[in-house]
């Protein structure tokens, strides 16, 4: 039980710490914290690219990993 609740808090912090730099990469829409920080003048150079769909969809897998992780630990707190 100890070795799963050990790979569960490493997988937790690794795809925490790669959902929080994924989601920084997105191109900002406009009106955000990404104008602040000049995210605002490129976002007029087009539409969704190839590479920003394959962004979204790692995205959303790691964030799927992330919340298994988190029922996971849940699971394991709960009935061990």
């Amino acid at each position: 039980m100890d070795l799963v609740r050990i790979f569960l808090d490493v997988l937790l912090v690794l795809s925490s710490a790669f959902l929080v730099l994924l989601i920084l990469m997105h191109k900002g829409r406009g009106g955000g914290l990404s104008d602040m920080f000049g995210g605002g003048m490129t976002s007029s150079l087009g539409g969704s690219t190839v590479a920003e769909r394959n962004l979204t969809r790692i995205t959303i897998a790691v964030s799927i990993i992330w919340a298994a992780a988190v029922v996971g630990i849940g699971l394991l707190i709960r009935f061990a």
